[in-house]
């Protein structure tokens, strides 16, 4: 490959949008069917592992299917031979997943001036491996950290590599839905830093690190912001699990991101919201270095695998690609649908929506993550679901006893909407009645106090 060809590869054509951000310079809408492009209008690593596969190299290395040669058949039937011409090693014209210096540099750059961070780090681990570096990188044995008792287990298991002694903060949680929220800044001041500093001084420990899930799996945010100041003051580092967010940056009715909010690592799930592949996330840091920066980076280095895929990687760069292009308005359409997926649903007798107003010290709640309260039709939530799913088609993202839990993104299309809601009248006909209405109150409290959690005996986590 000419040096000025690999060159254009690395340093794709770059504009900064009105809010000083880079994007990549593209006339192509999202919707439309481009034309063909060229290599320097493509992300870095798309063009790079393109430029790769033409070389028409023989591939004495891994993996062992030597570019599709090799490839399963039943794989191939699946998903054609393509995936396989692009799944490759570190090899020479590629990068270095744990040094970059050329593709994967430049597409962690960018990928960092869109989401507004210092630096971002491309996860193939998933948010799991993230989280956990977060934490081994500001824990220490010994060591305290707050976090809810609704963390994911990831926040666990770091909590166990780290060696750290956490201290659990009950969230808030309805009864009436029967789903837990987040930490609020009561709880903040008065339990996660006051009395854990108080406490971690009196046994000799330091609090090292706050850790808090937002939004939760049902779109629930907690007050990032009014968490931020409190452990700014004491100099704490804010770690946010922000799995479910990786889209709030781009619309103006969506949340304010945890960077936006003081938060020193937040890190995101790419592949639930935004369009890169399963299992690819990114990690991003702030500015006002809480957090060192080495020690993270080789926390990853010692979680991650270290024959990365590519086309993960390369997933998570088109991704950002994808919403360079229009970062303001890509998520319009979307939005818009779910407005009207509220609206209707609104109207069907004997089903609920889940609004903030159910969670009054949480500011805001994602408008893509719609929750639909079954109680009112006498039937669980996971009876819901196999209605909905094993007789209708229509598979939520998330079952609880109350209720399920819709996801909209840039692929949810008005025709999809227009099943949902038939679907869901669907089974309002079948359950709901005035006898139904009349036991509303019975049946709901039966729910909760199944779900209810039954008291524990005391116990103590001995991480090591």
């Amino acid at each position: 490959m000419s040096s000025s060809l690999r060159t254009a590869l690395r340093k794709p054509k770059v504009e900064t949008d009105r809010n000083n951000n880079l994007a990549v310079k593209t006339t192509h809408a999202i919707k439309s069917k481009p034309a063909a492009l060229s290599s320097i209008d493509l992300p870095p690593l798309v063009a790079t592992l393109k430029a790769s596969s033409e070389r028409k190299a023989v591939a004495f290395h891994f993996p062992g299917h030597k570019r599709g040669e090799a490839a399963p058949s039943a794989l191939t039937d699946l998903i054609g031979p393509h995936p396989f011409f692009h799944d490759v090693t570190e090899i020479p014209e590629l990068d270095m997943f744990f040094s970059p210096k050329g593709p994967l540099l430049d597409a962690k750059n960018l990928a960092a001036d869109l989401f507004g961070a210092k630096e971002t780090w491309f996860l193939v681990g998933g948010t799991s491996c993230g989280v956990q570096a977060a934490v081994m990188a500001t824990c220490s044995p010994d060591d305290t950290i707050v976090l809810p008792r609704n963390a994911h287990v990831s926040a666990t298991t770091g909590v166990i590599l780290s060696g750290a002694i956490p201290k659990y903060i009950v969230p808030q949680r309805s009864l009436d839905w029967d789903i837990a929220a987040g930490i609020t800044p009561w709880q903040a001041r008065f339990f996660a830093v006051e009395i854990a500093i108080k406490e971690s001084k009196m046994e000799g420990r330091k609090l090292a690190a706050v850790f808090v899930t937002s939004p939760t799996y049902n779109g629930i945010c907690s007050d990032v912001a009014g968490i931020s100041k409190i452990c700014r003051s004491e100099r704490i580092p804010l770690i946010i699990d922000e799995a479910h967010g990786a889209h709030f940056k781009f619309h103006p009715e969506m949340p304010k991101t945890a960077l936006e909010q003081g938060a020193d690592i937040s890190i995101q799930s790419t592949h639930k919201v935004l369009c890169s592949l399963s299992q690819s996330s990114m990690l991003h840091i702030s500015g006002d270095n809480k957090v060192d920066r080495e020690r993270l980076h080789k926390c990853l280095h010692s979680l991650q695998m270290t024959s990365p895929n590519w086309l993960l990687l390369a997933s998570l760069d088109s991704a950002r690609h994808q919403l360079s292009a229009n970062p303001d308005t890509i998520f319009d359409k979307t939005v818009e649908l779910a407005k009207e997926a509220k609206t209707a649903i609104g109207k069907i007798p004997g089903v609920s929506i889940l609004d903030i107003k159910d969670f009054a010290d949480f500011p805001d709640l994602d408008p893509l993550r719609i929750t639909i309260g079954v109680w009112r039709l006498g039937i669980s939530g996971f009876q819901a679901k196999e209605v909905l799913d094993d007789e209708l088609g229509i598979v939520p993202e998330f079952v609880s006893t109350n209720s399920v839990t819709l996801a909209f993104s840039l692929g949810t299309m008005s025709e999809h909407v227009e099943r949902l809601v038939s679907g869901l009248k669907s089974l309002s006909k079948r359950f709901f009645s005035e006898t139904n209405e009349k036991l509303d109150n019975k049946i709901h409290a039966s729910f909760a106090r199944k779900s209810m959690p039954i008291d524990s005996p005391v116990m103590r986590l001995s991480p090591r």
